[in-house]
C-alpha cells in the first residue's frame, strides 16, 4: 500500500515518541504513553494516521503522565528516625547521624539512608522527644541531606529558645546563694538541641513548595518556623493598573 504524501504514518509517530522520551524500545513507549505494547504495534503498522487517533493518543499520554505523579510524585525516605547527632570537626556543627556508626566500616543501613537522601529532593519534618513536629522544611535546590544539616545547626536567633539557668563552666565552688539568685532566661539553641526524630520525603520538583506549604501550614501553631508558606510558592502578584490611551483632542 502507498503511502500518501504529506501524511504520517504510524511508525514515525511511534520513533518520534521514542527519541521525545528519550527510551531504545516501544515497551517503554507503551509505558510513557500509558497503552500495552500490543498497541504500538498495530501503530507501527499503519500507513496513515488520523486526527482522531493522534488527539487520543495525547488523551491517554495525559492520563498516564496523571497517574504517574499520583504514584511516584510523593515518596517517603525514612520517617520518625531517632537522630543521632555527631559532631563534624572542632567547631560545634553536627550531622544529623554518623553513617559509620562509630565504627570504620560503613553502616549499611546508615549509610544506604544518607545516600537515599543524597538522592533527592523533597519536604522533611523535624520531631521533638515526645513526638510533635517542631519543624518542616523544603530541599528544592540542594539534596535533603545537605539542606536537613544545615537547618539542624542553623542560628535562628529568638525562634529557638529554651528557658534555661546558666551556671559556671570554670571551676568553682558551690554556693547555695549563688544558685537561688540565678536568673531562668529564655536561650537561643540551635534545632539540633530540640530535634530527636525526623521524616523525609522524595517529592517530585514541581510539588515540593506546595507540600511544603501544606506540611507548614498544617502546624502552625506548633512549628518554629517564622514564615508561613502560601500556596503556589510567592505572594500574588499585584494588578497593574490598565490606563486608556489618552484621546487625541480635535
Amino acid at each position: 500500500m502507498a503511502v500518501k504524501k504529506g501524511s504520517v504514518t504510524g511508525e514515525a509517530i511511534v520513533d518520534g515518541f521514542r527519541r521525545i522520551f528519550r527510551v531504545s524500545n516501544d515497551s517503554d513507549v507503551a509505558i510513557k504513553l500509558g497503552v500495552t505494547s500490543g498497541a504500538i504495534s498495530q501503530w507501527r503498522q499503519l500507513k496513515t494516521i488520523t486526527a482522531r487517533q493522534i488527539i487520543g493518543l495525547v488523551l491517554k499520554s495525559q492520563e498516564a503522565a496523571v497517574r504517574q505523579v499520583e504514584k511516584a510524585g510523593i515518596q517517603p525516605v525514612v520517617e520518625f528516625f531517632p537522630l543521632n547527632k555527631k559532631r563534624v570537626g572542632k567547631g560545634n556543627n553536627f550531622e544529623m547521624f554518623d553513617d559509620h556508626a562509630g565504627s570504620q566500616e560503613p553502616h549499611p543501613y546508615l549509610s544506604g539512608l544518607k545516600a537515599e537522601l543524597e538522592s533527592h529532593h523533597g519536604v522533611y519534618v523535624f520531631f521533638d522527644s515526645s513526638g510533635r513536629a517542631i519543624y518542616a522544611g523544603k530541599a528544592r535546590i540542594q539534596n535533603l541531606w545537605k539542606e536537613m544539616n544545615l537547618v539542624f545547626n542553623r542560628n535562628r536567633k529568638d525562634l529557638q529558645t529554651i528557658k534555661r539557668v546558666k551556671h559556671p563552666s570554670i571551676k568553682s565552688t558551690y554556693k547555695t546563694s549563688d544558685e537561688k539568685s540565678r536568673q531562668i532566661i529564655g536561650v537561643s539553641i540551635p534545632l539540633h538541641e530540640l530535634a530527636a526524630y525526623v521524616s523525609a520525603y522524595a517529592v517530585k520538583d514541581g510539588l515540593i513548595s506546595v507540600v511544603e506549604a501544606m506540611l507548614v501550614r498544617s502546624f502552625a501553631n506548633d512549628l518554629l518556623n517564622k514564615r508561613m508558606e502560601r500556596f503556589g510558592g510567592s505572594k500574588k502578584a499585584t494588578k497593574k493598573k490598565q490606563t486608556l490611551p489618552k484621546r487625541k483632542s480635535p
